[in-house]
C-alpha cells in the first residue's frame, strides 16, 4: 500500500496580494516592516514551507491589500527575490519579482552619524550600487551600506 500523500492547504485569496519566496530568515522582518500586526485584513503567514525553486521559503497572503511602489521597494530591501502576486477574483492578474529601484529616497536611514541627513530635516537619498547584494550608497556622505546593515525609516 502506497503511503498517503499529505499536503498543507492554504486558503485561496479572492482579492489581495501574496508575497512568495521570502527567505525564511527574513519573513518576520517583512511582517514587521509592513506593520501587518496593525492591519485588520485577513493575513496568512507561512514559514519554512517546501519549495521546488528554493529549498524552503516564507509566504504571506493578505486579503484586500495591494501594495504601493514605496512598500514594494521596502520589501525589496529585505527580500530582493520575493515574488509579488496580485490576485483578483481568485486569479493571479500580475506576478513580478520585487527589485530594488536605482534610487531610494527617504526609505533608509544613513548609518553615518555625521551625515547631514541625520543632522538636518531632509530626506535621505541612496543610490543602489549592487542590486544582487543589496548594497546602497548615501548620495550625501557616500557611505556604503550592505543589506544586513540597513536601517529602514
Amino acid at each position: 500500500m502506497a503511503p498517503k500523500k499529505k499536503e498543507l492547504q492554504v486558503a485561496a485569496l479572492e482579492n489581495g496580494t501574496a508575497l512568495d519566496h521570502i527567505p525564511p530568515s527574513q519573513l518576520f522582518k517583512v511582517v514587521s516592516l509592513l506593520q501587518l500586526d496593525k492591519m485588520e485584513n485577513t493575513i496568512t503567514i507561512g514559514n519554512n514551507l517546501h519549495s521546488r525553486k528554493d529549498s524552503c521559503k516564507g509566504m504571506i497572503k493578505i486579503s484586500d491589500k495591494f501594495f504601493e511602489e514605496e512598500e514594494i521597494n521596502r520589501i525589496a530591501l529585505i527580500a530582493p527575490k520575493a515574488i509579488l502576486n496580485v490576485i483578483r477574483d481568485y486569479e493571479v492578474v500580475e506576478k513580478k519579482t520585487v527589485t530594488l529601484p536605482d534610487e531610494l529616497i527617504g526609505l533608509v536611514k544613513c548609518n553615518n552619524p555625521k551625515c547631514i541627513t541625520n543632522n538636518e530635516p531632509m530626506a535621505t537619498r541612496f543610490n543602489v550600487i549592487d542590486k544582487e547584494k543589496g548594497t546602497i550608497k548615501c548620495r550625501y556622505c557616500e557611505r556604503k551600506i550592505n543589506k544586513e546593515d540597513v536601517i529602514i525609516r
